[in-house]
Parts: C-alpha cells; sequence; structure tokens
C-alpha cells in the first residue's frame, strides 16, 4: 500500500530523529571566514571534493581577500589558482562575475536573502542555500548529487530536478531542520550510502528504507 503523506512526514521525522543521534553537530565541511568566502568555496566544490577545495582556498584569498579584489582580477590569475579543481574556466568566471554583481548591486556584502542570491551569476539555488543556511543562520535545504540520491532511496521524493527534490523536502520537514539534515545526508552519503554500493547493514535508518526492501515505517527505536 502506498505511503500516505502524513506517513512519509512521520517517516521523515524519524529519519531526522535517527541521523541527529549519528551526526549530533554537523558542519559545512568547507572552510570559509565569512560568506563571502563560503559563496566561492561552494562555487569551487562543483563537480569537486571538499577536501581538494579545502587545499585550494587558502592561497586563493590571500591573492584575492574580498569581493572587491575578485571583480577587478584579472579571469586568467584566478583560473592559474583554481585550476586543480576541475571545471576552472567556468568557475573563474562565475566567481568573477558574481564578484561584480555583488560589488555593484550589494556595495561589497553578500546578500542575505535567496532571491538576492540568485541575481548573482553563476549562483544557483544550491549555493545560495548553502550561504544562507552556514553563513546567515537562515534555513536552506542543499541539495547537492549526495541529498538528491539519498532523499530518493529513503522514499522521500521521486523526482530529479535538484528544485522539485528541495520543495519535496522543504514539505516534510520544518524549517529549522533543513540546513542540518542537508549537513547529515551529505555525511550519510559519504560514509555509508554510496552512489554504486550503498552500505544498508550498519545503516540507522535502513529498517525505515525503502531502498532495503521496506515497505512501512518501522516504529522508533
Amino acid at each position: 500500500m502506498r505511503e500516505t503523506k502524513e506517513e512519509k512526514k512521520r517517516r521523515a521525522a524519524e529519519i531526522v530523529r535517527r541521523l541527529k543521534r549519528r551526526y549530533p553537530e554537523p558542519e559545512c565541511a568547507l572552510i570559509h571566514e565569512g560568506p563571502f568566502q563560503l559563496l566561492v568555496a561552494t562555487i569551487l566544490s562543483a563537480q569537486c571534493t571538499d577536501v581538494r577545495v579545502n587545499m585550494v582556498t587558502p592561497a586563493l584569498f590571500r591573492r584575492f581577500p574580498d569581493a572587491e579584489a575578485f571583480a577587478s582580477a584579472k579571469i586568467g590569475d584566478i583560473e592559474h589558482l583554481i585550476r586543480s579543481t576541475g571545471f576552472f574556466r567556468s568557475k573563474a568566471k562565475s566567481i568573477h562575475e558574481a564578484s561584480r554583481d555583488i560589488v555593484g548591486k550589494f556595495g561589497g556584502k553578500v546578500p542575505g536573502t535567496l532571491d538576492e542570491l540568485v541575481q548573482l551569476r553563476g549562483v544557483g539555488r544550491k549555493t545560495a542555500n548553502v550561504v544562507l543556511g552556514n553563513a546567515y543562520g537562515t534555513p536552506g535545504l542543499v541539495v547537492d548529487t549526495h541529498v538528491g540520491r539519498l532523499s530518493r532511496r529513503m522514499g522521500l521524493t521521486r523526482n530529479t530536478d535538484p528544485v522539485k527534490v528541495e520543495h519535496d523536502l522543504m514539505a516534510l520537514l520544518p524549517p529549522e531542520e533543513w540546513t542540518d539534515f542537508s549537513h547529515r545526508l551529505i555525511w550519510l552519503g559519504r560514509e555509508q550510502c554510496s552512489a554504486r554500493k550503498p552500505v544498508c547493514a550498519g545503516c540507522d535508518v535502513a529498517d525505515i528504507c525503502p531502498k532495503n526492501g521496506v515497505k512501512t515505517a518501522a516504529k522508533p527505536r
């Protein structure tokens, strides 16, 4: 029998509860100081590991410490410093143009609303939600590859489009859980529920996960 919306919400709440126990204090893995550095690091993290980004950003931010410095920089100089993150030409262009927008439209300060952030060239909802949730304390549900994959495996969404996945999760979870839930799914995806071979044995939510053959939610444990 197909799960009702209320049953799915209860199961989602139980997933949240269990993942809180596993990851009591989830944090953004990107090392940063302030909203602008986080914005740049998040742009660099596309198709790249956070570990690699964290290796690149110290030298990058020493050379270009703020939006003004990036806005006036030569694209080639940015490309040189971020080459190892992959897709460095498009990333350098996004960082350069977003920095110009921040300087020209927002007085050099990273804006603090979703509508304003997505106006920045090269910035989509994922990057905007990372900044909102981690730099400004505003609830933001980040849908990266891990969050999308695990949400589908757990039966919380059937969608593949990140924006649709985001809205599906927003309908199931209270806003105060959005940011940390994203982090917790990302960590679970890295540690246990990988793309190639999810390890259901020992997973905190295996007995309430459709991927593991479960049809209905188990009782809380």
